[in-house]
């Protein structure tokens, strides 16, 4: 067929800004996009953690006009890149008063007053670029609340705009949790019109709800796990806005995100101290006790080390966590935690760390290499969360043979499967119930496993080294979504003529 013009908008992208998965998503999919031979492009903000020195960014001539209804014009500067390794244009929006500051959301835990106006900024800026860059997209793609905005401009606004009123649009939710809610008034910045601060549209609570408006306004809708799309039409799991998705339940699809095994390979991993494969295990057993030696803990091998690295939130599970880790070190285990959020757990943690210097190792923060370290040298990988609309880390853990111990729940229900002793099938061991006592249970049938089944774990962790979640088949199956969305926003015969069968 022939290509697709692309626009993705969001508001993180790996290398350049990361707080969650979003940020891994968008780095990598626009990639194997445009190996399908689509043309890929991708807007986000300039934040001022990136250096455009250092990513080799260039500033595009003139500045973009970005109309912020009541508040009138507003002007930026673009820069343009690339993601590393491809071809794929990343253009930055330069903005000090809405972008210049130590966080992309928030400081110390504490959203920024004026996130509304910061990203209709970027939505509404996502419009705009096109015309400053020379661009005709055939779909927009919007990911989170962050730019639910560009589906409710695209069906207002610039529904009869020549360059981009033709487009279809996309909306990727991440995590239903997160839903841009602001007071009236930003229906004034938006500027399109009260008659849509309705129930049916983008009000909710008497409140504007962007990620609400996005959910009608979409051409279709997708999330990134077919787990997740099924719980976010639940009240559990829909946070307020279940019956929208419910709604439009045939135009939401599950996709599963891939792994980018270039970064994360055990056989070429440059963070571990040695190299391993499925074949040839040996490595394993020093990356544990580097692990070990890292954080002070007795270096054994006859005992089960699990890891855990994560935002130390309650989305996470981290509160079951904290109700079980006594009970948990109280076995014959070590335990070691990278991650940080919630301030009381970085408190708790470290009063159990105390506690149990030989049992327990913690490091808060964020470090890319040393989460590497832990996936490599961990026997087990704990994944308790409340709810996990994808999850990644537990897809890394099967490449590492390090089996995932994993609440039953949105992409980690997809991609685990249970260990089922008879015929020593699974990946991994699952629990359903969101409590602690599951939680024991489970860490108890892991360590069970690991001192009494000697030939169930080396059957588990070939199981698990063997599972392959590619981008190449996310990707196919996003252009099949392109393709559906652009059928129903031009209809067949338009869709046909222009892009072929």
């Amino acid at each position: 067929m022939t290509r697709l013009n692309i626009l993705m908008a969001a508001s993180e992208c790996v290398p350049f800004a990361k707080e969650g998965g979003l940020a891994d998503v968008v780095g990598v999919l626009p990639k194997y996009l445009a190996h399908m031979g689509h043309d890929v492009r991708v807007v986000m903000p300039l934040y001022s953690r990136i250096d455009p020195e250092r990513f080799g960014l260039e500033r595009l001539p003139g500045v973009l006009v970005v109309p912020m209804g009541i508040m009138g014009n507003q002007y930026c500067g673009v820069w343009e890149g690339r993601l590393p390794g491809s071809a794929v244009p990343v253009y930055f929006l330069e903005h000090e008063g809405y972008y210049g500051r130590e966080g992309l959301y928030e400081e110390d835990n504490v959203g920024y007053m004026d996130n509304d106006n910061r990203f209709i900024f970027l939505s509404r800026a996502a419009m705009e670029l096109p015309k400053l860059i020379g661009f005709a997209p055939d779909v927009f793609h919007a990911h989170d609340w962050h730019t639910a905005a560009v589906p409710v401009f695209l069906n207002t606004l610039y529904r009869d705009d020549p360059l981009v009123g033709g487009a279809a649009s996309v909306l990727t939710v991440h995590n239903m949790q997160h839903q841009g809610n602001f007071y009236p008034g930003a229906m004034e910045v938006l500027g399109i019109g009260w008659e849509h601060f309705t129930f049916l549209g983008l009000e909710k609570d008497n409140q504007t709800n962007l990620l609400k408006g996005g959910l009608y306004h979409a051409t279709v809708l997708n999330t990134v796990s077919e787990g997740y799309a099924r719980e976010m039409q639940t009240p559990e799991y829909g946070w307020g806005l279940d019956g929208v998705v419910r709604a439009r339940s045939a135009d939401l699809v599950g996709i599963l995100n891939g792994v980018d095994y270039e970064e994360w390979n055990p056989e070429t991993d440059p963070h571990i101290v040695a190299n391993y494969s499925r074949s040839d295990l040996s490595g394993k057993k020093l990356c544990k006790r580097d692990v070990q030696r890292f954080f002070g803990l007795p270096e054994r091998e006859d005992v089960p080390l699990f890891g855990l690295v994560g935002r130390l939130v309650k989305q996470k599970g981290i509160d079951i966590l904290a109700e079980a880790i006594h009970r948990i070190l109280a076995l014959d285990v070590q335990v070691v935690m990278l991650g940080a959020g919630e301030p009381w757990s970085h408190f708790y943690f470290g009063d159990v760390r105390n506690e149990y210097p030989e049992k327990f190792g913690l490091y808060i923060g964020y470090n890319n290499g040393l989460s590497h370290r832990i996936e490599a040298g961990s026997d087990f990988f704990v994944m308790p969360s409340a709810f996990e609309p994808c999850g990644l880390n537990q897809m890394y853990s099967l490449r590492y043979g390090t089996l995932p111990i994993v609440r039953a729940t949105g992409g980690l229900d997809d991609s685990v499967e249970n260990f089922e002793e008879q015929n020593l099938t699974g990946n991994g061991f699952k629990f359903w119930s969101h409590d602690a006592d599951a939680l024991f249970d489970t860490v108890g049938w892991a360590v069970h496993t690991w001192f009494r089944r000697k030939d169930a774990m080396a059957a588990l962790i070939g199981n698990a080294m063997a599972k392959r979640f590619t981008w190449e088949d996310s990707a196919a199956r996003y252009e099949e979504l392109y393709c559906r969305a652009l059928r129903k926003r031009l209809g067949v015969g338009v869709f046909v003529r222009r892009f072929g069968g």
